[in-house]
């Protein structure tokens, strides 16, 4: 079942990069165990621990804000004063979130099998390109950019729901349907990195009980820790510097790589067919 220290490194350094930059995380590890000859049943259990990683990354750093989000959580329980912004905030990454949880449970059986080949992958790195290029193209034409509202967070959330397709990405569709929904950019990018964290951590938390279950021994969790801690150590800096270049430029440099290499994957697979 599991390989040697330095394929975990691999992949916990992919899952770093490619779980912030919407070029799909889950696509790039499928494609990376084809190349890599890893093949195990328990990949999208390692999956989901790798984003566990990434998501504590993700709160480490947004700390602040998380707190905040905490404070406002509290007030609300005891019936005191908190800013609209805030009550907003937090009742949107709730509403946010709903759509791929439920999803997510009703789909995962299918999630498991189906959609983890490398061809599907790349249908849907060409499919997620095409809705992240035409979502720049609608926000550059709007004129206002508007504030967060709870309907918007839901329909940002049936996009979110699009990541528990390998491919997809799960930034990429969260910030294009911020985009569609004429969401300031800044506010887009923050609202994407902070509504990934309930679903991911369910995620990370569920899986990882699942593997505890199956296999306990320290040979089968030394491994999975360096991949997360690779994970997670790399996963800051990346929030970091992604988040100053979201701020200011589009998705499309993105785009053009996911189209890029969907046609690579393809190309390479009917050669080998």
């Amino acid at each position: 079942m599991f390989v040697n220290f330095y394929n975990y490194i691999i992949l916990g350094t992919l899952q770093a990069f490619t779980e912030f930059l919407p070029i799909s995380s889950s696509g790039h590890l499928i494609l990376a165990r084809d190349i890599l000859g890893i093949n195990n049943s328990s990949g999208l259990a390692f999956d989901a621990i790798l984003q566990l990683a990434t998501t504590l990354a993700i709160i480490v750093y947004f700390h602040r804000d998380f707190i905040k989000l905490f404070k406002t959580f509290v007030n609300f329980l005891f019936k005191k004063n908190e800013t609209r912004e805030n009550n907003v905030f937090l009742l949107s990454i709730i509403i946010g979130t709903i759509p791929a949880v439920v999803l997510g449970i009703l789909l995962e059986n299918l999630m498991d099998n189906l959609f983890r080949n490398s061809l599907l992958v790349a249908i849907s790195l060409i499919i997620g390109a095409a809705i992240m290029l035409y979502s720049e193209h609608v926000y550059e034409k709007q004129n206002k950019k508007t504030k967060l509202t709870h309907k918007k967070a839901f329909y940002i959330g049936l996009f979110q729901a699009l990541a528990l397709i390998p491919g997809m990405s799960r930034s990429g569709m969260v910030l294009s349907g911020g985009f569609l929904n004429s969401l300031k950019r800044e506010v887009a990018v923050r609202f994407a990195f902070m509504l990934a964290v309930p679903v991911l951590l369910g995620s990370g938390l569920k899986k990882m009980l699942d593997i505890w279950l199956v296999n306990s021994s320290p040979e089968a969790i030394v491994p999975l820790l360096i991949g997360a801690a690779t994970s997670f150590l790399i996963g800051i800096i990346v929030i970091h510097y992604l988040i100053k270049y979201l701020q200011k430029n589009s998705l499309r440099i993105f785009a053009y790589y996911r189209i890029f290499l969907s046609i690579l994957i393809i190309t390479i697979y009917f050669i080998y067919q």
